[in-house]
């Protein structure tokens, strides 16, 4: 390493000669800015130069005429110096964190620089550099960060709103045209239907009200990634529809993606997905209400969280089926509302099937759930312990779960337990 010149009076302070070398310093930025950023080599050659370069140029110079004045620059003054290179930045979807990795690159090709011409005496003022520097990138993360939320807001939210209202007009059933001019998302002759569904939310409070937005942030990013921004999403934080258009000879498969695990993992919660393939434009509306069914279906049983389709639940859905079978099933439940024990030893019975597996479940003695389930034969007629009588009471418990009779409540029958 060269040894460093002497010290002379003559000589300019640090700060000065900066200055006078800060076209070429500019220069030196930009490039190693870009130089951080994957993306810049797919764009033509001099794509940042005219708007950046100019930006980089005039911020460098207040920057070190305000140290040289000893002072730092205002939040204000950055900003008049860097949002409008954010603001375009942001408009064109350029990455926010290479954004930022780019600024870095280009604050440490200056240190560097000011590294490079330092005389050993000037030590101190090597540090005022640094130190300026510091701040500097302070007011420029936070003006880049404000101006990308101020555009997304803007651009992005009036954008998501269009694909929203798309949504739903497909969903209903109506003209959607102009509505798909207006989202910049074309219409297709088919598309992949998905209810969403989580655990019902309390009555609105605060915190339910921010859980909520932070689940239609999180389902929307999950689905962008998977879709590449092509989901139609209608979701309020609970319950909503998604149509993903099909632009090939099939759609993404969201079962082998894990999207009901990913967002399971996300949502902080039970996550229950219903799927119908392969969806005619004019068929939505019916298909929406059927996987809307469907995963209220698998909440309502108790099922696992997770993605169903009609073949997963194909009994359970023809169960519920409306007609006189069902509401005769139905019934058959009734005598058992006031006395929810004998209730809860058919449901371990039913959906364990060992005696010993149930009463160990229920935290009773074995005979104990016997005698229960012989009074559930007495008071129903039908004995659950015969297979064909044991499909029948799980047909009605499941219509009872997701149709109980109007107007009954459970409570203690004047039968004492066990």
């Amino acid at each position: 390493m060269p040894a460093a010149p002497p010290s002379s009076t003559a000589d300019p302070p640090l700060l000065a000669r900066m200055l006078t070398r800060w076209p070429q310093i500019a220069e030196r930025l930009l490039a190693d800015g870009l130089g951080a950023t994957t993306p810049a080599a797919d764009l033509p050659e001099g794509h940042f130069r005219p708007e950046v370069l100019p930006a980089i140029y005039a911020c460098g110079r207040a920057v070190l005429h305000a140290l040289g004045e000893n002072r730092k620059l205002t939040r204000d003054e950055v900003i008049t110096f860097v949002a409008p290179v954010a603001e375009r930045h942001a408009e064109d979807r350029f990455p926010l964190a290479i954004l930022i990795e780019a600024i870095h690159a280009s604050a440490q090709s200056v240190l560097a620089e000011a590294a490079a011409i330092a005389r050993p005496d000037e030590t101190d003022q090597l540090v005022v550099v640094g130190a300026g520097l510091l701040d500097l990138l302070m007011n420029i993360n936070i003006t880049v960060m404000e101006t990308y939320i101020e555009v997304n807001q803007s651009i992005h939210h009036a954008e998501r709103e269009a694909r929203r209202e798309l949504c739903s007009a497909l969903l209903l059933g109506q003209p959607a045209d102009d509505l798909s001019a207006r989202a910049d998302m074309p219409l297709t002759d088919h598309y992949t239907v998905v209810a969403i569904q989580t655990a019902p939310e309390e009555p609105s409070t605060a915190a339910a009200d921010l859980m909520a937005r932070r689940r239609i942030r999180i389902l929307h990013r999950a689905l962008d990634t998977l879709t590449h921004g092509t989901a139609l999403v209608s979701f309020d934080g609970t319950s909503g529809i998604a149509l993903i258009p099909i632009y090939s000879e099939s759609g993404p498969d969201l079962r082998g993606a894990g999207v009901a695990a990913d967002l399971a993992d996300k949502l902080s919660g039970a996550t229950y997905l219903a799927e119908r393939e392969t969806v005619a434009r004019a068929d939505l509306p019916r298909a929406a209400s059927e996987a809307a069914e469907l995963a209220t279906l698998a909440r309502l049983l108790g099922h696992p969280p997770g993605l169903y389709r009609l073949d997963d639940l194909l009994l359970e859905y023809q169960l519920t089926r409306p007609g006189a079978a069902r509401d005769r099933l139905a019934a058959r439940i009734v005598p058992l509302l006031r006395a929810p024990h004998l209730l809860e030893a058919l449901e371990a019975h039913l959906r364990l099937g060992d005696r010993k597996a149930a009463a160990a479940h229920l935290h009773v003695h074995p005979n104990t759930l016997s005698y229960r389930l012989r009074r559930v034969g007495d008071l129903t007629g039908i004995d659950p312990n015969e297979p064909n009588n044991s499909r029948l009471l799980a047909a009605a418990v499941t219509i009872h779960r997701l149709y109980p009779p109007a107007g009954t409540q459970a409570g203690m029958s004047d039968d004492s337990r066990p």
